[in-house]
């Protein structure tokens, strides 16, 4: 036999087994016989005992003399009688029990022990886990029921998660799967709009005459906010402790903090979305706590409010006091535009190092500026030219109710409030531009028109960032009327600013606004048309429904097209139902040569509308077993559509058509 060239203490490093200092290892047995069965080292220098009978005579014995290093981890799997250990053994030493494998009785003897730990004899550890029984025990040996797994099965949703019901009951007992959801509970996540968003590719390097599936709906981000606007008008708040009042039911708080701030009205002011008995309208009303009526006169103010009618101001109906809310309380009833946000709440946001100061998000463009100004100046000249003042130009009471678009709110809450003062009219409107100027300025500079207390610095503030026109503007609002000696005369009369000389000084920008509103308007009534196209297929498609597959029993009595003695069964299968099913299948059944399904959205909405329009084309209709065949025109099909939906009308009783 060769010799090597590793030496005795290299031999013993290579194998894993270093002689341990202060004991024999004649005694010992040699790992490599354990595991494998003999070892390559043996004639070769290796220290350790390599006689099997021997180790496992040594190993049934009850306690072997330094078996085991107090540095060596200690491993009993379970299943497997474990060897004592002497009492000097750390107890900090990990034991690794894999579950589902029992542990050995106490008690019992097994027949068979091994000497030393084998790993073949230990089948490959595999993890498992079941929520339905508890793990209670800290050795692992826990008796596993297969049949516990329904219990788990059982807990699962059996179907698709559906976002538009109502999950409270998952929190609550079984019996919660059963109760049905009612039709006035709103769900409480908003709901998943994307769900009916329209899935790409969305290609831009097409010609003018193609059109994608895409392009005959709605655009995406207007009909979302279109959505979230009709959601958010028929949400409703179960459970509700707010009272019904006489003429309007359902109310929803639509104040966003619960603090009561009596800063403008000098009241503290709340505002619901309520639906008025009488019409079904939704309407915001905006409650005043703790006002007492003290003249009747008052509150008849609000009727000449019904007489401005401008599309920059909330329109005001009505105005009536209850104490159905536990004490004296003014409501006035407006128009609601839902998902609306003050312009304090889109452009300022709250500070919360200085409290309630605002700060802003972003610079609000100067063209954005122009057409808040534009609008407020068209509602001013509504106001004024109903020789009233609205009172009430503050950044947290102009709604904006669309992109760029706003309205002024809670016009005529101060002078029902305020009616015992009877200030002439022509000084509140004078008020009304110093206000305009004050809310313009606060825009301009990020801050609240209550903290404007230099008006001067933050005029040189905001010209730092704006044009000279738009600071000019500002100053002609914050200037007070001054006097000016009258021509001819020697007296001095005073020279009052008026809304009109405001906007023919501001013309070149009232008409930019105004090129923007007539685009706007473009762009909408361009989905508009698009939505009208939508409609006409919708009734062609409804009608269609009506006649195709019909059952028997329900063509109604006036069945001309059979005998009295006929098959009614055979109602749709017959004359000129029977060419709108074998329409039906070109239109929406059509299949390519492999037999694969043909959705060509383009041709489903083309063989429609030439249907609608009733066109002299013709085209050649084939049976499913390929028997038949008919060459009809469009015009001859619509003929058919209205004759056999007309028999469907006449002997329904509601007589109602599309």
């Amino acid at each position: 036999m060769a010799t090597s060239r590793y030496q005795s203490s290299d031999l013993r490093r290579q194998v894993g087994s270093p002689r341990p200092k202060g004991r024999e290892n004649k005694d010992t047995p040699c790992r490599n016989v354990v595991i494998y069965g003999h070892c390559r080292y043996e004639d070769q220098g290796c220290t350790f005992s390599h006689d099997s009978n021997k180790s496992s005579s040594n190993s049934s014995q009850a306690e072997p003399k330094k078996s085991l290093n107090v540095d060596s981890p200690s491993f009993t799997p379970a299943g497997l009688q474990p060897v004592a250990k002497k009492a000097a053994l750390s107890t900090q030493a990990a034991t690794f029990t894999p579950r589902g494998l029992g542990a050995a009785s106490p008690n019992s003897t097994p027949e068979t022990e091994p000497a030393v730990f084998n790993p073949a004899t230990i089948r490959e550890f595999t993890p498992s886990f079941d929520p339905a029984v508890p793990d209670t025990s800290q050795d692992g040996s826990v008796s596993y029921d297969p049949f516990t797994m329904s219990a788990m099965g059982q807990a699962l949703p059996a179907t698709q998660y559906n976002p538009y019901e109502d999950h409270n009951a998952l929190a609550g007992t079984a019996a919660g799967f059963f109760q049905p959801q009612s039709a006035f509970v709103t769900p409480l996540q908003p709901l998943q709009h994307h769900l009916y968003a329209p899935v790409g590719p969305h290609r831009d390097d097409i010609m003018p005459y193609h059109r994608l599936t895409h392009d005959f709906f709605l655009p995406e981000k207007l009909r979302e906010e279109m959505q979230k606007k009709a959601e958010a008008s028929l949400q409703v708040m179960p459970n509700s402790q707010l009272p019904q009042l006489d003429n309007y039911h359902s109310l929803l708080a639509l104040d966003t903090t619960h603090k009561k701030s009596a800063n403008i009205y000098g009241y503290p002011s709340w505002v619901y979305k309520a639906t008025s008995i009488k019409n079904g309208n939704m309407y915001c009303l905006r409650r005043l706590e703790g006002y007492r009526l003290s003249n009747e006169h008052a509150i008849r103010s609000v009727k000449d409010w019904r007489k401005v009618n401008s599309g920059s101001v909330v329109t005001i109906h009505d105005a009536f006091t209850t104490r159905a809310f536990g004490d004296s309380s003014l409501l006035f009833v407006q128009d609601y535009h839902p998902l609306s946000k003050t312009l304090a709440e889109v452009h300022l946001t709250t500070n919360t190092t200085h409290g309630n100061r605002f700060q802003s998000k972003t610079p609000i463009p100067e063209s954005v500026l122009w057409g808040y100004i534009s609008q407020i100046a068209n509602a001013l000249k509504a106001i004024h030219g109903a020789d009233l003042a609205a009172r009430c130009l503050d950044v947290t009471k102009i709604l904006l109710t669309d992109k760029n678009r706003i309205r002024l709110s809670g016009c005529a809450v101060l002078d029902v409030v305020q009616f015992e003062a009877r200030r002439p009219v022509a000084d509140l409107q004078q008020e009304d531009f110093l206000q305009f100027g004050r809310t313009l300025l606060c825009l301009a500079t990020n801050t609240l028109p209550s903290h404007l207390t230099n008006l001067q610095m933050s005029v040189e503030q905001m010209s730092r960032v704006y044009s000279i026109e738009l600071r000019d503007t500002i100053l002609w609002l914050l200037t007070p009327q001054q006097g000016a000696t009258a021509t001819g005369t020697n007296s001095a009369a005073p020279s009052r600013k008026g809304i009109d000389e405001f906007i023919r000084g501001i013309a070149s920008h009232m008409v930019s606004t105004l090129d923007g509103a007539l685009h706007a308007a473009d762009e909408l009534n361009t989905h508009l048309y698009r939505e009208l196209e939508n409609g006409r297929l919708t009734r062609l498609m409804l009608k269609l429904s009506t006649i195709n597959e019909r059952p028997a029993g329900t063509s109604g009595d006036l069945d001309s097209s059979l005998s009295s003695g006929g098959d009614r069964a055979a109602w749709s299968e017959n004359g000129e139902r029977y060419m709108l099913k074998l329409f039906r299948d070109y239109v929406f059944h059509q299949v390519d040569a492999s037999g694969n399904a043909v959705l060509d959205v383009g041709h489903m909405i083309r063989c429609l509308n030439k249907l609608d329009a009733g066109v002299d084309e013709r085209i050649c209709l084939t049976s499913r077993d390929e028997q038949t065949s008919f060459l009809v025109s469009y015009r001859e099909l619509k003929k058919q559509l209205g004759a056999a939906f007309g028999e469907l009308q006449k002997s329904s009783k509601s007589g109602r058509g599309l």
